[in-house]
Formats: structure tokens, sequence, C-alpha cells
């Protein structure tokens, strides 16, 4: 195989986790107004540089695993683990479940 054609192997192999990643961090950034609480203060935000690159690697990550355990790829099967990974990895960098459990803990402290 000559250096172009793998070139053009691992581009197509990661252009999955590349554009999941570029999309979920965009959207998150646009859907996020609109579901922002406004009890609980919003934690520190990574840049987007950050978020997408930390998006790809996971997602990367995944495809990669899905290609060694499967044997091949573009299987849906890690589509479906590409797509929980980036989500949850997004989640994880907008806070996590920080805002849900100081709602709870809110809500506890205030019935106590």
């Amino acid at each position: 195989m000559t250096a172009y054609l793998l070139t053009v192997h691992l581009i197509n192999l990661l252009a999955p986790a590349a554009l999941m990643a570029l999309f979920v961090a965009f959207s998150s950034r646009f859907f996020g107004v609109f579901f922002a609480s406004k009890d609980v203060p919003a934690p520190a935000i990574p840049r987007l540089a950050v978020q997408v690159a930390v998006n790809f690697a996971v997602g990367a990550g995944i495809l990669l695993l899905g290609l060694l355990v499967l044997g091949r790829d573009a299987k849906m099967l890690t589509y479906l683990a590409l797509t929980l990974a980036v989500a949850t990895s997004q989640w994880w960098q907008l806070g996590g479940g920080r805002k849900g459990w100081a709602k709870l803990r809110n809500l506890y402290i205030s019935n106590h």
C-alpha cells in the first residue's frame, strides 16, 4: 500500500469522528443557550477548539477500537458507540452531572 492510499484510508476512517466532534461542539454552543439553568452557576466551559479536540480524540479511539474488535470499519455498532462516547464526552466537558446534583442538593437542603 502506498503512502497516498494509506492517507486516504486513514482520512476515511477518522472522518466520522471529526464530523461528529465538530457537530456536537457547535450544536452544544447553539442549543446550550436554550437549556441553561438560571439556578446553578455555569461551570468553566472549555474553549471550542479544546472541545472539538477532546471529542475527536474520544471518537477516533472508539473508531479504532471498533475496527480492532469487530474486524472491519463502518459497523453500525461502532457508530452507535461513537455517538454515545462523543455525547458523553461533551456532557462531561460542559459540567457533567454537577448541575443536576446541585439542584438535588439544594432541594434536599431546603427541605431540611
